[in-house]
Parts: structure tokens; C-alpha cells; sequence
């Protein structure tokens, strides 16, 4: 996929240079290798935040039987359910993020940011190993949201703690009147864009 791709290239060029894919990812769980992605998320953005592309389509587990009751209840994932919404094999999603990706201006460089990323990466990984593929070929570098926040001073790192200080509109949820398979990795992949924009808003990051 990445054949133009110049993994050589350090992060203080243009800004023009550069993108930046906001992703998130539903799981069956909080194991990697144990548990599985069951849908992602990716909003592809210039440094100043402003939308460029964005990605989602749902997957369909392995191991369904593995996943918990804490991962059904925040994404509402059943096996039904996910065939209704056109759930596809780990195989045919990794083949589209590389075809979306590709969609993108091969020759600028991506960060990959999450609120995180750890955890996103991770299993992000694991799918691509499953099917002989390597994810680090999406992305040059890795951004994590909370480490942005820390920096602006904001050392409270809860998810809702820094929605609600920041004042930005929450993704659906359960707990928030919405139903289940409403929160999705597009849905987190959109928040994580918001909480980017207003911290670079407050502190100036993503400049030339």
C-alpha cells in the first residue's frame, strides 16, 4: 500500500505536508488478540483540524463468543445485528482501510490520533496481523489526545471529564439516551476531532 510513503521523514516539516487520522475503534473487549474489533472509525484532517475524508465500516468478530457484557452494552454488538448492518471479515475491512488510506494523497505524512491510542493501535495491530498485514503502514506517528490535554493543563484525563471542560458535544451513548450501536468508532473518530480542534484553538498546536 505504502510503497510512496517515506517513513524516513521526521515531524517538523510543512504543515501542508501532513494529515492527521483521527480513529477509534469498537471492541468486544479490552484484551488485544483475546477480544476484537468490531467496527472502526477514521476522519482524516489538515493540521488545523478541518475534515478531509472520513471512514467507518462495522467487523465481524472471529471469536463472538468472547465478548463481554461491559464491550455489548456500550456498542451493541450481536452477531444479528452486525450481519443487518453489513458487517464484513476482518480480511475485507482491513483491505478497505487500505484502499481509504490510499484515497488519501499518498505523499503527505499521517499521524494517527486517539483519545488512547494505546489502546486503538493495539488492536487496530492485531486485525492486521491476523491477515498478514502490518498497520504501522497507515501511519507515521502516533498522537495521543490525552497527552495533548496533560500538556495544555488539563490533568484530569477522563474521557467526560475533559468533554465536559472543553465544552464540546459528546459522541452517542447509552448514557446519554442513545441506543448501543449508535456509538460507534465514526462517532468517537468525530469527538476525538472536536476535543483536537479545541485544544489546538486553546494552545496553538498543529502549526507550521
Amino acid at each position: 500500500m505504502t510503497e510512496n510513503r517515506d517513513f524516513s521523514c521526521l515531524p517538523y516539516g510543512q504543515a501542508k505536508d501532513w494529515r492527521i487520522a483521527f480513529v477509534d475503534v469498537e471492541t468486544t473487549g479490552l484484551i488485544p488478540g483475546h477480544h476484537e474489533m468490531v467496527d472502526i472509525g477514521v476522519v482524516i484532517c489538515d493540521l488545523s483540524g478541518e475534515e478531509i475524508a472520513c471512514f467507518f465500516q462495522r467487523i465481524m468478530p472471529r471469536y463472538p463468543g468472547r465478548a463481554s457484557d461491559e464491550a455489548l452494552s456500550c456498542n451493541g454488538f450481536t452477531v444479528e445485528r452486525w450481519r443487518e448492518k453489513g458487517a464484513v471479515p476482518g480480511e475485507k475491512a482491513v483491505e478497505e482501510v487500505i484502499e481509504f488510506y490510499n484515497s488519501i494523497v499518498p505523499e503527505v505524512h499521517i499521524l494517527m490520533s486517539a483519545y488512547n491510542a494505546t489502546f486503538d493501535h493495539a488492536f487496530l495491530d492485531h486485525l492486521f496481523r491476523q491477515v498478514g498485514e502490518k498497520a504501522r503502514q497507515l501511519h507515521n506517528y502516533v498522537l495521543d489526545l490525552p497527552a495533548v490535554a496533560w500538556g495544555a493543563g488539563y490533568h484530569n484525563l477522563h474521557l467526560s471529564q475533559i468533554v465536559e471542560r472543553l465544552g464540546v458535544e459528546d459522541e452517542p451513548r447509552v448514557s446519554n439516551g442513545a441506543k448501543a450501536w449508535e456509538h460507534t468508532g465514526l462517532t468517537g473518530a468525530k469527538l476525538n476531532k472536536r476535543i483536537y480542534q479545541k485544544l489546538k484553538a486553546q494552545e496553538g498546536i498543529g502549526g507550521e
